[in-house]
């Protein structure tokens, strides 16, 4: 991607705006009109519609670095003659910087005689391609850092999410180039791009994540020693090969529950097993199952509990209330200090919600 100096300046300047000046205004903003964006209870009563707001306004935030990769990738050059391909890893890098001792060399000298001596027998031959590797990181670093930051869906999963959609996109972006003649398929563009979106990835966690949950340093040590003393325990070594997927409430009424579970809720009865006088349900929504063991001779007085995540959970609030079902007002969970609701089924059970 070659561009001119003001390009480069501009590439430069909306990196450091988007990584550095929108995170702090951002926090300001929430903290001025006391919404949480990190999912946490809101003290103002109108934080639903300032935090759709404030998503919209991140979204188009995303949208102008889009236009500008766009614009950088394919609208600022014109068609090739031909089609070119360039498949040598930074083979440009190594002939725009020359050592006359080779790496090795280079840093005997350093250690021995000083900075000042080994910088001496560095020689740039073509600063254009050293600038050019500069510039295919800064401008995929807003993207590793704004696709955690603006959606949900990469913040759920930001390293594996984050980095394969940034491989993906730069991809994309060379084939296209390729196709079109707007430029060549460059392998260093690629490998450039991916390493920028995994800085701009780190900085989110580093500057934007920590500035949203500032106990995260401190709990990331606490993982740390946990998973140390963890290892050679049970069920640890599994931790990738299991989960909990189903969980068993009593209630009395059978046509309370299948009502309440399959009409209202919406989950799907897989199998009903009698129990003589009783019946077993097995409701499943996804991978989401919940057995329900019918007795008639259960005591309700006994509260169950159960507590599931969502994503977008005043969604879910709204729906169920659109259903008939009466939800209880926003609370904070006292561990996490996400904001959850709840409601009641059957058998005197209560389904707390959790913002995921």
């Amino acid at each position: 991607m070659k561009l001119g100096l003001l390009m480069n300046l501009l590439v430069t300047f909306m990196s450091v705006m988007m990584v550095v000046f929108m995170p702090l205004t951002d926090r300001l903003i929430c903290k001025k009109l006391q919404i949480s964006p990190d999912d946490r209870l809101s003290e103002n009563p109108k934080a639903d519609y300032y935090l759709h707001l404030r998503k919209y306004v991140l979204i188009a935030v995303f949208a102008v670095y889009l236009f500008l990769l766009f614009y950088v990738a394919f609208f600022s050059r014109s068609a090739a003659a031909d089609y070119l391909v360039h498949i040598s890893l930074y083979e440009d890098l190594a002939n725009a910087i020359k050592i006359d001792f080779g790496i090795l060399g280079l840093l005997k000298v350093l250690f021995t005689e000083g900075l000042s001596a080994a910088m001496a027998h560095v020689r740039i031959n073509k600063i254009e391609d050293i600038v050019q590797v500069y510039l295919n990181i800064v401008l995929f670093l807003p993207m590793g850092y704004l696709l955690p930051y603006v959606f949900d869906f990469f913040r759920r999963d930001m390293k594996v999410r984050t980095i394969l959609a940034c491989f993906i996109s730069t991809l994309l972006i060379e084939n296209v180039q390729l196709m079109t003649k707007l430029g060549f398929y460059d392998i260093d563009d690629i490998v450039s791009n991916t390493l920028g979106g995994i800085l701009g990835l780190r900085l989110y966690i580093w500057f934007a994540y920590v500035l949203a949950h500032p106990d995260f340093r401190r709990e990331a040590k606490h993982q740390r020693r946990f998973e140390k003393r963890a290892k050679e325990k049970a069920m640890y070594p599994f931790l990738s090969k299991i989960s909990l997927q189903r969980s068993v409430i009593y209630a009395k009424d059978k046509k309370e529950v299948f009502d309440f579970y399959e009409n209202k809720l919406g989950f799907r009865l897989k199998k009903a097993i009698p129990q003589g006088e009783d019946i077993d349900y097995m409701f499943e929504l996804g991978k989401d199952q919940f057995e329900v063991r019918c007795r008639k001779d259960y005591k309700e007085e006994t509260m169950q509990e159960i507590l599931i995540a969502c994503n977008n959970s005043e969604y879910l609030k709204q729906s169920l209330e659109e259903n008939g079902i009466t939800t209880s007002p926003y609370a904070s969970d006292p561990y996490t200090l996400l904001r959850t609701f709840s409601f009641m089924a059957p058998g005197n059970t209560k389904i707390t919600v959790i913002e995921e």
